[in-house]
């Protein structure tokens, strides 16, 4: 079933993104992660794409969380949601998971990472909620290699100096403009998947 965030009377397209776009700032772990509301140049067609497109790119992220928990028991698997968000570049992170709201809440900035790579940064984001409290500790190592080896990704290396190595595991290629996908973009400079 999926997630519903967009709540509005409205089928206007910018309407539909923009009314999207608050209900996401409520569920960052800070409202200014989601700052394209401001982004005058730029807020017009993005807010018309997501409009138009959001459900499908969530539909396609709530496919990876699924494969995420079947990595798991049923009684092992947290209350997660998740949801494609652009996140301010200004923060340098391609996914946040917020611990703080119930059920737990997965952002990942799909313009930011190759479209190839979205499950990746799902596990990543998933093996925090897993854990339930944040950092890239040795619990969350032991996360994070569950989901690989059951995904069949290699896991994450076991050595020292771990941490900085695990904030960035598995590794994930990313766009030259993560606002392209936002803008519907990504058909024209010849990425997948198109969501026309």
């Amino acid at each position: 079933m999926a997630n519903q965030l967009i709540i509005t009377t409205s089928t206007d397209p910018f309407a539909r993104g923009l009314d999207y776009l608050y209900g996401v700032r409520s569920l960052a772990i800070d409202s200014e992660m989601i700052d394209a509301v401001y982004d005058l140049e730029h807020r017009i067609p993005l807010c018309t794409w997501i409009g138009k497109h959001i459900d499908a790119v969530n539909r396609e992220l709530e496919g990876y969380l699924q494969v995420c928990h079947d990595c798991f028991h049923s009684w092992e698997q947290p209350e997660i949601q998740i949801f494609a968000a652009p996140i301010a570049q200004s923060f340098g992170i391609d996914g946040l998971c917020n611990l703080q709201t119930n059920p737990i809440t997965i952002l990942i900035d799909v313009g930011r990472v190759v479209p190839a790579d979205w499950l990746l940064l799902v596990v990543h984001e998933y093996a925090h909620g897993h854990v339930g409290f944040p950092g890239h500790h040795e619990q969350f190592a032991r996360s994070l290699a569950h989901i690989c080896l059951g995904l069949g990704i290699a896991p994450p290396p076991r050595e020292s100096g771990m941490e900085s190595q695990l904030r960035f595991y598995p590794d994930c290629r990313p766009t030259q403009n993560p606002l392209a996908f936002w803008r519907g973009e990504l058909a024209k400079l010849g990425g997948v998947p198109t969501y026309d």
